[in-house]
This record gives structure tokens, C-alpha cells and sequence, in this order.
């Protein structure tokens, strides 16, 4: 990710900028902005967005929002995220559909799951840095996955820690204690 600007960017600065359909996050009031996803990371995003939204709507569970959705980490210094895919529980949340993300401009609530997509261009720091924010605000899941190795690591989150409950390769089929009922086949997503 690229830096945009030499100004830090404070909360009320930040609700000032006009909408935009760019993908970036920022990071202590740095604007960081990436290169467009590849094609094969928004196939494997849809897919996965595709079964999680699926199963969630058919069951009134609560709400699954592709990215970009800005996630608010802190206020000061401003920090947010915008992982690929999150899951809002309606019991958690209160989210059941979209009159309840009507004139939403970011996200405060913490998802019970974020779905973040690797890159060639993610170092093990940045996801590092990403999974202590999404702990630090009481995500509870996380699944980290790799187009490359064809894997999906579901990490179990709290504040002091993660775990890695389960890495599952194209022959596994995932299962998710946030969604104790969702099962996903790997070959699905990467076949």
C-alpha cells in the first residue's frame, strides 16, 4: 500500500471527504491506498461472499457486506480497516439487513467474521498488524486466504491472542465456530 498525502488525517477530516469507491485504509491518520485487487482475488472473494451470504440471508443470521466497508479501529489516531468480506450477526449487532445499513457511512460494531484475501504484495506484517485491530476491537474470526497455496487459516480471536483453529487445504472442507452450521468446500472456491 501506497501513502496518499502528507497530512494526517483526523476523524473529522476523514467524515469530511466526499464517498469514493477506492479501496484504502488508514492507519495511524495515513491514508493507504493499494493497487486494484487482482482478477483472481475478487473471483475468490465472490465466491466465498457468494456461500457466506447465502447461508446467512437463509437462515435470518444477519448481514454480510463486501468490500469496501470501512471498519473504524480507533478515533485517534484514526485507524480503519476494510477487510474483503465481514459478518454481522443480527445477535450481536442488531444488523438483519440493509434498512439497518441505510446512511451507515462506517462501521463501529465489530464483525463477528472478517474474510481477508492475501496478495502478493501482503507482508506477514501487515496482516499482523490487521489481525492485532480486528482482536483489539472484538472480531471474533478471522479466515485468511491464500490464492497461492490454495488454503483457507481460520483464526479464532480474542483480545489477548489468536489461534489458528484449522488451515484448510482444496480436499477440507472449513467449518466456522462463529457460523457453528456453515461448512465450506475448499474445491469450491479455488476449482
Amino acid at each position: 500500500m501506497s501513502s496518499i498525502g502528507a497530512k494526517r488525517l483526523t476523524f473529522e477530516k476523514w467524515m469530511a471527504l466526499p464517498e469514493t469507491k477506492q479501496r484504502y485504509e488508514i492507519v495511524d491518520g495515513a491514508m493507504l491506498m493499494a493497487p486494484a485487487p487482482t482478477a483472481d482475488h475478487q473471483w475468490i472473494m465472490f465466491e466465498i461472499s457468494v456461500r457466506l451470504r447465502s447461508f446467512v440471508n437463509e437462515r435470518d443470521l444477519g448481514v454480510v457486506p463486501p468490500a469496501p466497508v470501512d471498519l473504524l479501529i480507533q478515533r485517534e489516531p484514526l485507524r480503519t480497516r476494510q477487510p474483503d468480506i465481514l459478518y454481522l450477526s443480527a445477535e450481536r449487532t442488531g444488523m438483519r439487513g440493509r434498512s439497518q445499513l441505510r446512511g451507515v457511512h462506517f462501521l463501529e460494531i465489530p464483525p463477528d467474521l472478517v474474510v481477508e484475501v492475501l496478495s502478493l504484495s501482503n507482508s506477514r506484517r501487515d496482516t499482523d498488524e490487521r489481525l492485532a485491530d480486528y482482536k483489539r476491537i472484538g472480531v471474533l474470526e478471522c479466515w485468511l486466504v491464500s490464492p497461492e497455496a490454495e488454503t483457507i487459516e481460520v483464526l479464532r480471536l480474542s483480545p489477548g491472542e489468536s489461534s489458528t483453529e484449522a488451515i484448510f487445504g482444496v480436499d477440507g472442507t472449513l467449518i466456522s465456530e462463529v457460523l457453528s452450521e456453515f461448512t465450506l468446500p475448499i474445491r469450491e472456491i479455488f476449482g
